[in-house]
């Protein structure tokens, strides 16, 4: 069963800019994949990446478990709280200049009735310390097909120009 991928919308950013959202997603494929590289304008060594579907910013309605490693160590949790779903730390100010992190975000059944689980592989690039690698499993609780995608960050930090994010849609046929 061959499986397709079809590219539905490309973001590069051009000047800072506080989000990045996928609107009008056709409910035609199986699943979505989003693939981003980002990095935010804070002085900080890393920010939060944050998703939310339908414009839900609840604290609520998304919860995670998270694995990740770092530069000294290995840690895992259990999270909810954050204004949207947790995704990954990602490249901030303060990392090696001009690089940025590397996020897929998988979300099958994103069209049907159910809750929503997605899964989160992603990896900040950094000549420190100060990188995480990390895997999460996430649940939107929330039975509404998905129809939008934003990407933000926690507390409101800017995107910087060349950020990318990429929305495909997966038919499994």
């Amino acid at each position: 069963m061959p499986t397709t991928y079809k590219l539905i919308s490309k973001v590069t950013v051009s000047s800072a800019t506080s989000s990045i959202t996928f609107s009008s997603i056709p409910s035609t494929y199986t699943d979505l994949l989003v693939k981003v590289s980002p990095r935010f304008s804070s002085a900080s060594a890393n920010k939060t990446l944050v998703m939310r579907f339908n414009s839900d910013a609840s604290t609520s309605n998304y919860k995670n478990k998270r694995l990740q490693s770092y530069g000294t160590g290995v840690s895992s949790s259990v999270e909810e709280g954050y204004n949207g779903g947790y995704i990954s730390e990602v490249n901030a100010g303060s990392n090696t200049a001009n690089t940025f992190s590397n996020v897929e975000i998988y979300i099958p059944n994103y069209a049907g009735s159910n809750n929503k689980f997605f899964s989160v592989d992603s990896a900040m690039e950094n000549n420190a310390t100060t990188a995480y690698a990390q895997l999460l499993i996430n649940l939107w609780s929330n039975t509404a097909a998905i129809t939008s995608i934003t990407l933000v960050e926690q507390s409101s930090d800017n995107f910087v120009q060349y950020s990318t994010a990429r929305l495909y849609g997966i038919k499994n046929s």
